[in-house]
C-alpha cells in the first residue's frame, strides 16, 4: 500500500507524463495547421509513380503515437478529452491567423509572406479540422476495439490496427476536402484530376503507413517504461483502473495524496 508521500509523488509523475504527451500531440498540430500546405515535398519514385507529401504531414504520425500512449495509459475517455482540445486549438490559430490579418501592419513592412501562409491555412483549414476529428476518433475508438479484442495483449496489434485505420480516413478527408472544398493542392488543370488525387491520397498514406509500422517498437517501449515509471500493472490495465494502486489507496482513505 503506498504511503501519502509515496502517493504524491506518483500522482507528480503521472501528471507530468500526461502533460507531456498532450503538450507534444497539441503543439504538433499547431504548427500543422500554420505549415500544412506551404510546401510540397517529393520524397521519390515507385516506378514512375512520384511520392509527393505536404510538409504538414511530416510530424503528423506523432499525434496518433501520442493518443494511442494517452489510450493506452489513460484510457479512451481521457484521449478523446485530447482530442476536443486539439480541436479548439485549431480555431485558436485560425483566430489569430485571421486577426493578423484585420490588423493594421507596420507601413513599408513586407507582409505577404504572412498572407500567402494566411490564404493557404485558410484554405486547407476545413480540410484538416474534418479530417482530424474523423481521423482521431476514428483511431481512439478502434485502438479500444482491438485492445478489447486482445484482451490487453498484443500492443502492436492495437497501434497499427488503429493508426492504420484512421491514417486512411485522414489522408483522404484531406486530399479530397482540400481539393473540392477549398481548391488549394497542386492539381495541373491540363491532366485528368481524379488519378492525381487518387496519387495524392496514395503518397500521403504510404509515408504515414511506414510511419505507423515503424513507430511500433518505440510504442511498445515506451508503453513498458511509463507503465512501470507510473507504477500501473502490466496486463493491459489503466489508469483509474481496479487495479491501480494510487486508486486503492484513495480509496481506503490510508494515503490520500495532498
Amino acid at each position: 500500500m503506498l504511503d501519502a508521500q509515496q502517493a504524491k509523488a506518483l500522482q507528480a509523475r503521472r501528471d507530468l507524463a500526461f502533460l507531456v504527451l498532450a503538450g507534444l500531440f497539441l503543439g504538433t498540430l499547431a504548427m500543422l495547421n500554420i505549415l500544412g500546405l506551404t510546401r510540397f515535398l517529393a520524397l521519390g519514385h515507385i516506378g514512375s509513380w512520384p511520392i509527393v507529401v505536404a510538409v504538414g504531414a511530416l510530424p503528423y504520425p506523432i499525434t496518433f503515437l501520442c493518443t494511442d500512449l494517452i489510450s493506452e495509459i489513460w484510457g479512451e475517455e481521457r484521449a478523446a478529452q485530447v482530442v476536443w482540445v486539439g480541436l479548439l486549438l485549431n480555431g485558436w490559430v485560425v483566430l489569430i491567423l485571421w486577426l493578423g490579418g484585420l490588423l493594421p501592419g507596420l507601413e513599408g513592412a513586407p507582409d505577404d509572406t504572412f498572407f500567402e501562409i494566411q490564404r493557404l491555412a485558410f484554405g486547407a483549414v476545413l480540410a484538416s479540422m474534418a479530417a482530424y476529428l474523423a481521423a482521431q476518433f476514428v483511431d481512439v475508438r478502434m485502438f479500444h476495439f482491438w485492445k478489447q479484442f486482445s484482451h490487453g495483449r498484443a500492443l502492436w496489434l492495437r497501434n497499427n490496427g488503429s493508426t492504420l485505420v484512421s491514417q486512411l480516413v485522414d489522408t483522404s478527408a484531406v486530399v479530397l476536402i482540400s481539393h473540392y472544398a477549398a481548391g488549394v493542392l497542386p492539381v495541373r488543370p491540363d491532366e485528368p484530376v481524379a488519378p492525381q488525387l487518387l496519387a495524392f491520397i496514395a503518397s500521403g498514406y504510404l509515408f504515414k503507413a511506414v510511419a505507423a509500422l515503424a513507430d511500433t517498437l518505440p510504442f511498445i517501449w515506451i508503453t513498458r517504461a511509463l507503465r512501470q515509471w507510473l507504477n500501473i500493472p502490466s496486463t493491459g490495465s489503466e489508469i483509474g483502473g481496479d487495479d491501480d494502486p494510487l486508486m486503492q489507496a484513495m480509496t481506503t482513505g490510508s494515503s490520500l495524496p495532498g
